[in-house]
């Protein structure tokens, strides 16, 4: 029997996301100081105040306030009327350095040998039906919220539109696992008072979204997605009406809140740790980064339809305590006898090909450098890897590589490893 799945995704201007980009955009001005920098920010945002706080471990002289102001106004909250203004705001630091009896667990004599800056596990999804390897429900979400923001920003198509937003996509799947048709869609925009009731401006608002956002967010997919996009859709635009008062003034955001927003929208699995604000010393963080790019550089090799990677360490100790994987009975590759693998099988193979210290993992992936402020919104994974152009203390610029994790540079060792 057919049935229903939904992801939600947030906005940049959600006051949980205004938390985590401001806690990842004092993590970059750290690292850009000194990559060997040890941050854990965490930040809270209600209206017009902002407080930072957590344990710092660095060479860097880091001016908070700037920095907190500099990605509110870059957000969009710039007007008194939103009650959360970067001009105003009141910014309170309170950063401190980092306990010695954590740093001691962590460096090492020999850089190889660092531990990981905490114990637990972390997961990485992957799954063939999409072309960025995520789950359509939150990929759809989250294109639906960006070109959302797009259309913020050029201030025609749809003017009154402030930074707050929620969406939510329910997909209706076959039996077999397939998607075979979009149910339902749920968008909640934070706007401008209107001149006109209250039924008049929620009429306009979800006209616009049927005939402005919609078609902008279909031209960017493929044509079996576009197919999923049918007339018998339930949308609900702004369901519970005028939404006005949103943002860090309509309700107070902390970083690290939006953690199945962040990852796989509900799929797969999550071990409970955020990502924003932290080095990737942390290995909830860079751990959950290279489970990702396990599980889809499998996925794209051709191993399984479906991965689901999951990795555990104790705090101090380099090498983890656990690799696991399913592929949810999804598993193409074979044994020399032409037997489908088992899960421990591909859980063994992947231990071979890739090292899960958190020293190998922030050297291949570059997670000393300053590159982590755009992915505090929109997600995680699945993004696409890029540059970024840093100024550095000393004034020369530096390009640096970003989403570096969701890079398919593993598929050839993974085909020759699994005979593909």
């Amino acid at each position: 029997m057919p049935y229903l799945f939904t992801s939600e995704s947030v906005s940049e201007g959600h006051p949980d996301k205004v938390a985590d980009q401001i806690s990842d955009a004092i993590l970059d001005e750290y690292l850009r100081q000194d990559p060997t920098s040890k941050v854990a920010c965490e930040t809270l945002v209600t209206t017009d105040f902002v407080l930072v706080a957590g344990e710092i471990k660095s060479k860097a002289h880091v001016n908070a306030e700037p920095i907190v102001r500099a990605t509110i106004r870059r957000i969009g909250y710039d007007k008194p009327e939103y009650l959360f203004n970067a001009d105003t705001c009141e910014v309170m630091n309170r950063l401190h350095e980092q306990s010695p009896d954590i740093n001691q667990g962590v460096e090492r004599a020999k850089d190889e040998d660092q531990g990981a800056g905490d114990q637990g596990m972390m997961f990485g999804y992957a799954s063939h039906e999409t072309a960025n390897y995520m789950p359509l429900a939150l990929d759809l979400s989250h294109r639906l919220l960006r070109e959302l923001a797009a259309i913020r920003r050029e201030k025609t198509d749809m003017p009154y539109l402030r930074p707050d937003a929620k969406s939510q996509v329910t997909i209706r799947y076959s039996d077999d696992h397939h998607p075979e048709a979009i149910d339902t869609i749920v968008i909640s925009t934070q706007h401008d008072e209107f001149d006109a009731s209250e039924s008049v401006m929620l009429d306009k608002i979800k006209a616009d979204v049927l005939s402005i956002l919609i078609p902008r967010v279909k031209a960017g997919l493929s044509a079996d997605v576009q197919a999923l996009f049918t007339d018998r859709i339930t949308y609900h635009i702004n369901p519970t009406g005028k939404f006005v008062i949103g943002g860090p003034h309509g309700d107070s955001g902390l970083t690290g809140r939006k953690i199945i927003v962040d990852t796989y929208g509900g799929k797969g699995a999550h071990g409970g740790g955020a990502f924003s604000g932290k080095d990737s010393s942390k290995v909830d963080r860079s751990a959950a980064y290279a489970a990702r790019h396990i599980a889809k550089n499998l996925v794209a090799a051709g191993v399984a339809d479906q991965a689901l990677v999951q990795v555990a360490y104790a705090i101090g100790v380099a090498q983890p305590v656990g690799v696991f994987v399913t592929t949810y009975g999804t598993i193409h590759a074979k044994n020399a006898a032409g037997q489908p693998l088992t899960d421990g099988e591909v859980a063994e193979k992947v231990q071979k090909l890739f090292d899960l210290r958190p020293y190998a993992i922030v050297k291949r992936f570059g997670l000393q450098n300053p590159i982590f402020a755009q992915s505090a919104a929109y997600g995680h994974m699945g993004r696409q890897p890029g540059t970024v152009n840093v100024v550095m203390p000393d004034g020369e610029t530096k390009t640096f590589e970003t989403f570096t994790w969701e890079k398919l540079d593993y598929v050839p060792q993974i085909k020759a490893e699994f005979s593909l």
